[in-house]
C-alpha cells in the first residue's frame, strides 16, 4: 500500500473517542525513574517503598513548655496546697547533655525538648506560678530576661499523671515500619515526613516535560492591542494551566505563525526539552493548517538530518462535538509524543481533558489516568444532539442535589461557559435528545 493510498483511507476512517485514546496510551510509557533532592520531588510519584530508619520521635519529649517532675511529687498538688520544688536547669529543644530530676526537684522544659532521666511527667507552666513566686502563670519570661528562672524554685497547682504531656518515642511511627508507598504523589506533607525520617533524596518518576503552542497568524499576546482580524491567544495559556494542573512541568511557546517552516523550527528547537507536546489550531481541512501540512510530511523526513526525522503523525476525524478533528504522532529521534488538538478554545480544552490529560498521568506512571464520572439528573433538556457523535456539554454539577445544568450553548468558540463550569456532559453517540430530569453521565473537572 503506498502512502498516499493509506493516507486516503485512514482520512475516511471516523475514530470513536475511546479508540483514539485507547491509541494515545497504548504508544505512551511511564518515565524512567529518577534519583531528585526531596523538594524537588514534589508532585512526582514514588516509586519505592520507604521504610523508617529511626522511630519518630526518635526520643521522649515534652509537648508542651513546662516542667519535668517526678509524678509522685505533684500527686497531691493543688491551688490552695501548691507543691514547691525546686528548679536544677533548663532543657531546651536540642540539648544535649540533660540534668538529672531527683525527688522534690523540677527542670524547666520547653516544647520538643528531650524529657530528662529521672523525670515522669511534665507540668505546663499554666499550671505553676513560673518560677515567681505569684499566682498561675500565662507563660515563661524569656531566659535572657531572667536568667534566675532557670533555677529556684517553682510552685505546682495541679497534679499530672506519669506520662502526662509527653510524646513517647516512636508513638509517631516505629522504627522499621512503612513510611510511604510506592505509587505515592508527593505533597508537602509527604515531603515532611521525608525530610522528618532523614531522607534527603528519593527515586520518583519525574514530572512531564509538556511544551505547548498555539498556532494562527492572527493571534496577539494578552496585553498587547489588537490589529483588524486579530484575536489574543487563550489557548495556549488555557492548555499550560491545564498542564501545570495535571502534574506536569509546561512551557508555554508564544504563537506560531502560519508558516510551515517557522512550525517545523519551532519544533525543532522544543524537542530538547519536551516529553509531550501539545499544540493547539491547524488541523483541519483549511488551506491554512500548518500543523496538519508540516506533521503529515514527517515521514519524508526520514534522512534528511532534521530533528524530527522519522517521526510520524496521523490526523483523524473523530465522532465527537467538538473536538473532530485531531491529531496524534511519535516525532525526533526520542519518538516525542505529539497530540494536535484543535484551534477552537471549547474544542482544545475538551480535547485536553480528554486526551492530554490522560497522557500526562501516563507519563507519570499514575494508575488511574481519567477524570472521575458519576450519573447526574440535568435539570434542563437538551433539544439536539448530532446522532453519531459523542458530545461532550459544559455543565454546572451541584454535588449535594445531584444535578447539572449546562452552561451556555453547544458552540465550541464560547470561553466563558467553559469558565463557569465545572463538569462535561456526555451525551452518548446514538442519543439525539435529553429531556429534562433525565440522567446523564458527566465527567468531573474539579
Amino acid at each position: 500500500m503506498n502512502h498516499a493510498t493509506g493516507q486516503t483511507r485512514h482520512q475516511d476512517r471516523v475514530w470513536s473517542v475511546a479508540e483514539h485514546l485507547d491509541d494515545v496510551l497504548a504508544k505512551i510509557a511511564p518515565l524512567d525513574p529518577i534519583e531528585l533532592q526531596i523538594l524537588e520531588a514534589q508532585g512526582c510519584v514514588l516509586v519505592e517503598d520507604i521504610t523508617v530508619p529511626v522511630s519518630l520521635p526518635p526520643f521522649d519529649n515534652s509537648s508542651m513548655d513546662g516542667y519535668a517532675v517526678r509524678a509522685a511529687d505533684v500527686a497531691g498538688a493543688t491551688e490552695e496546697s501548691p507543691v514547691a520544688l525546686t528548679v536544677i536547669g533548663d532543657v531546651a529543644a536540642g540539648s544535649g547533655e540533660l540534668p538529672e530530676v531527683g525527688p522534690g526537684q523540677a527542670a524547666r522544659i520547653m516544647t520538643g525538648a528531650p524529657l530528662p532521666p529521672g523525670a515522669e511527667a511534665v507540668v505546663p507552666v499554666e499550671w505553676t506560678d513560673g518560677g515567681t513566686g505569684g499566682g498561675p502563670a500565662a507563660a515563661m519570661r524569656a531566659h535572657s530576661a531572667a536568667p534566675e528562672d532557670a533555677a529556684g524554685e517553682v510552685r505546682v497547682h495541679r497534679p499530672a499523671a506519669a506520662g502526662a504531656h509527653i510524646r513517647a518515642r516512636g508513638s509517631d511511627v516505629a522504627e522499621g515500619e512503612p513510611a510511604l508507598r510506592a505509587g505515592t504523589v508527593l505533597g508537602p506533607s509527604q515531603i515532611g515526613l521525608l525530610a522528618a525520617i532523614g531522607r534527603g533524596t528519593v527515586t520518583v518518576r519525574p514530572r512531564p516535560r509538556v511544551v505547548v503552542m498555539s498556532t494562527g497568524s492572527e493571534l496577539v499576546q494578552p496585553g498587547e492591542a489588537l490589529g483588524p482580524g486579530q484575536i489574543h491567544d487563550s489557548n495556549s495559556f488555557q492548555l499550560t494551566a491545564a498542564a501545570r494542573a495535571a502534574g506536569a512541568i509546561p512551557y508555554r511557546v508564544g504563537a506560531v505563525a502560519d508558516d510551515a517552516e517557522t512550525l517545523r523550527s519551532t519544533l525543532e528547537d522544543q524537542l530538547i526539552r519536551a516529553d509531550l507536546v501539545v499544540t493547539s489550531g491547524g488541523v483541519s481541512v483549511g488551506a491554512y493548517d500548518v500543523v496538519k501540512e508540516t506533521l503529515t510530511a514527517l515521514s519524508a523526513t526520514e534522512a534528511d538530518g532534521s530533528p524530527l526525522a522519522g517521526g510520524t503523525v496521523e490526523f483523524r476525524t473523530l465522532a465527537m462535538q467538538p473536538g473532530k478533528p485531531q491529531g496524534f504522532g511519535l516525532i525526533g529521534p526520542d519518538r516525542t509524543p505529539l497530540l494536535a488538538l484543535p484551534g477552537n478554545p471549547v474544542s482544545s480544552y475538551v480535547s485536553f481533558e480528554l486526551f492530554v490529560r490522560p497522557a500526562i498521568r501516563a507519563l507519570r506512571g499514575l494508575p488511574e489516568v481519567h477524570r472521575p464520572t458519576t450519573a447526574a439528573r440535568c435539570t434542563e433538556s437538551i433539544a439536539s444532539s448530532p446522532r453519531g457523535k459523542r458530545q461532550f456539554l459544559r455543565g454546572s454539577y451541584d454535588a449535594e442535589a445531584g444535578t447539572v445544568a449546562p452552561v451556555g450553548g453547544a458552540g465550541s468558540h464560547l470561553i466563558k461557559a467553559m469558565a463557569h463550569a465545572n463538569a462535561l456532559i456526555v451525551v452518548p453517540e446514538e442519543t439525539t435528545e435529553v429531556a429534562a430530569g433525565a440522567d446523564v453521565d458527566i465527567v468531573l473537572l474539579g
